[in-house]
């Protein structure tokens, strides 16, 4: 699977799995620009793949970092 440069990261969830995460109009492997809402819930597409090792080149992102909505469903896969 490929990463799309920056569209897709990997969220560390508390269990040590790694989920993968859709993330519109946001990217995370690059500078951010201003007035861009990355807490807004609705951003986040969860893809439904888990792995214990991400890929090497994929941008990690602790589940702190993200809304209280995408990290309930984050559980769900």
């Amino acid at each position: 699977m490929g990463l799309k440069h920056g569209k897709y990261i990997y969220v560390k969830r508390s269990d040590g799995w790694y989920v993968k995460v859709r993330v519109l109009n946001v990217r995370f492997g690059k500078k951010q620009g201003e007035g861009v809402d990355a807490s807004n819930p609705t951003r986040y597409i969860v893809t439904g793949s888990k792995t214990r090792i991400p890929p090497v080149h994929a941008v990690v992102v602790e589940e702190e970092a993200i809304p209280q909505p995408v990290r309930s469903s984050l559980y769900e896969v």
